[in-house]
């Protein structure tokens, strides 16, 4: 018998490989465009409806309601229920601890980059 897998046993966290890859402002642009898959066009945002519509495109099809219901929460830092574009990206980093570990990195370098202007 086949074991079964639950689609949090099988997560990989691409978003560092992708970081990697695309850097700091190509990273944010492919976050834009996940937001854009999975909003509902009509209202600008991530509802649950457009959520569970539109998890298959990024191979979430197996959640449940209710672990999509928690990932919504997560994100929902303003209480109206939805994801904006921005409440997507911070979820994003949260959920990827590595990349959270990489942003810190990317904000140092953009702070002595910053500061060396000054001295």
């Amino acid at each position: 018998m086949a074991s079964q897998q639950t689609p949090q046993s099988s997560f990989q966290d691409l978003l560092p490989t992708m970081a990697d890859k695309l850097g700091g402002d190509g990273l944010i642009g492919e976050l834009c465009n996940g937001f854009n898959l999975l909003m509902d066009s009509n209202k600008g945002v991530i509802t649950f409806e457009s959520l569970k519509r539109n998890s298959a495109l990024l191979g979430l099809q197996d959640l449940s309601d209710d672990d999509l219901r928690s990932m919504l929460d997560e994100g929902d830092f303003d209480g109206d229920g939805a994801l904006n574009q921005m409440e997507f990206c911070v979820l994003m980093f949260r959920l990827s601890p590595e990349l959270m570990d990489e942003s810190k990195v990317w904000l140092e370098d953009a702070l002595q980059q910053e500061f060396k202007h000054y001295y």
